[in-house]
């Protein structure tokens, strides 16, 4: 308790003097909407309100008018609707006072389950270095931001310990509680089944029951309440995009909107869009800033599919792989690995593998690169650039 909360705070304290610095290093240059209307005029300082920057907005503006605003729908509604709440009831505190305020409380509480998970498995050291790569991992900054990735984190990591505690009804609970939070959080449907699976297969072997393996298979899956709680957020969330805007998909038909040629209508598959960055990195001069984008977030993807390969190899856990590979691979359907630095913070499999690094020296060398990484991005991202 006293390690992560410490951690902690070095990291949430280390962020803003770095926000504070970076201010002074580069000039707010904002390349996305709305900071003149609720960042800049907040009153508070340059340091606090840039970790409300680019996405941080239109949560705010979902939070106030709900989806007034149009394509505002590609954002889910679960973490602006906690804001929402938090306004109505503190209506004089600052709108992304409560919003950082909710985004930093639920990340540390999701640094206590992810160490009460990982110590059903892991040691403590190995735990401590998983807990610091990723406090110190060159987006993690975006879990102390106004963003969904600290609410989506924290449901994702308390799902998978209610399920390894065969707790399925609060698993399934607080995994439909992520699919109303991300698209993503669908996927943690195949992840929790297998766990299911592997919970219960040889108990129902007991029971004489002796159906052909398909149906075997369908019979677990249909006891499962996993399998009807975890889309409950998806499907809430269509049905109103369906009887306000008459669009069950809205979500996915607005992706365009937010440029990086996403689709909204069909399925890309990977190898087109490696081969995209690969085009884009061999045309575009080294000099531009998208070269520099385009390379970290197709350094972004490589770097998270080899640590998830890592952790196979290492017997990481079938069902965290199966979460970590999914949550990696279905945003580039789109068409794109726009996001991707901050899209594979929630695949956490990769922070065990980082953790499970046995050589001093390629382990501390990696922290370092971290860091540094991390400094850079987070005075870019608070000083308007984009980062993911």
């Amino acid at each position: 308790m006293q390690f992560t909360l410490g951690i902690f705070l070095i990291w949430r304290i280390g962020l803003f003097f770095i926000a504070a610095i970076g201010e002074k290093i580069l000039s707010f240059s904002p390349s996305f909407p709305y900071s003149d209307i609720y960042l800049i005029p907040s009153g508070l300082p340059h340091w606090l309100w840039s970790f409300a920057n680019f996405d941080g907005v239109h949560y705010l503006t979902i939070a106030e008018k709900g989806y007034s605003a149009q394509f505002t729908q590609v954002f889910f509604p679960l973490y602006p609707l906690l804001i929402g709440i938090f306004n109505n009831i503190l209506p004089f505190i600052n709108p992304i006072i409560t919003g950082l305020f909710i985004s930093n409380m639920l990340f540390l509480f999701s640094l206590m389950i992810f160490r009460k998970l990982m110590r059903l498995d892991y040691k403590e050291k190995e735990i401590k270095w998983m807990i610091a790569f990723l406090l110190f991992f060159p987006t993690s900054f975006f879990l102390g931001s106004l963003y969904t990735e600290s609410l989506f984190f924290f449901l994702v990591i308390s799902s998978f310990y209610m399920a390894r505690k065969k707790r399925w009804i609060l698993a399934g609970i607080l995994g439909a509680f992520a699919s109303a939070t991300k698209l993503v959080g669908i996927l943690l449907l195949p992840a929790l089944l297998w766990e299911w699976w592997q919970a219960n297969r040889s108990k129902y072997h007991v029971l004489g029951i002796k159906y052909k393996k398909i149906l075997h298979t369908i019979f677990y899956i249909l006891h499962s309440p996993i399998i009807y709680l975890i889309p409950l957020g998806l499907i809430t969330y269509t049905i109103y995009l369906q009887q306000a805007f008459g669009d069950w998909l809205y979500f996915w038909h607005a992706q365009p909107v937010f440029g990086a040629e996403r689709s909204g209508t069909g399925i890309i598959i990977l190898p087109q869009v490696i081969w995209r960055y690969l085009k884009m990195l061999v045309t575009n001069p080294y000099t531009q800033y998208s070269f520099w984008v385009a390379l970290w977030e197709l350094g972004s993807l490589v770097v998270s599919c080899s640590l998830l390969v890592i952790g196979l190899l290492k017997k990481v856990r079938m069902s965290y792989l199966i979460f970590g590979f999914l949550t990696v691979i279905v945003p580039t359907l789109t068409g794109t690995l726009s996001s991707m630095p901050r899209y594979i913070l929630v695949a956490f499999p990769i922070f065990i593998s980082l953790g499970l690094i046995r050589n001093r020296l390629e382990r501390n060398l990696l922290f370092v690169i971290c860091c540094l990484l991390s400094v850079i991005f987070t005075i870019l991202f608070t000083s308007g650039r984009w980062v993911s």
